[in-house]
């Protein structure tokens, strides 16, 4: 079993304050996407250096995904491993269009 972490313990509350009747949809959905992590850090699609915004080049990361959370949103994750432990860190979840705004498409 893979494990799934948030960037930060911001980014944790923001999932959680997701929990609430207008955003349950979107709540429901990501956590799907974190059982799908937790089967398999790589489910997503992994995103060439050359594509990533600045934010995140700025981290101390040496790959970067991303997965569908629906149709019209995505989640961005990192993994970070070591001999015994896989972690896929979320760093950011928005919707396609501010997707394709980070991303540049």
């Amino acid at each position: 079993m893979n494990y799934v972490n948030f960037i930060s313990e911001k980014l944790k509350n923001d999932f959680y304050s997701l929990n609430d009747k207008e955003h349950q949809e979107l709540f429901k959905r990501i956590d799907q996407v974190i059982d799908k992590l937790k089967e398999n850090s790589e489910s997503g699609t992994k995103v060439k250096r050359k594509l990533w915004p600045k934010e995140y080049k700025k981290l101390q990361i040496t790959n970067l995904w991303k997965i569908n959370i629906s149709k019209s949103w995505r989640l961005i994750y990192t993994i970070e491993r070591d001999e015994t432990i896989i972690v896929s860190i979320i760093l950011d979840w928005f919707s396609h269009k501010d997707y394709e705004r980070k991303f540049k498409y």
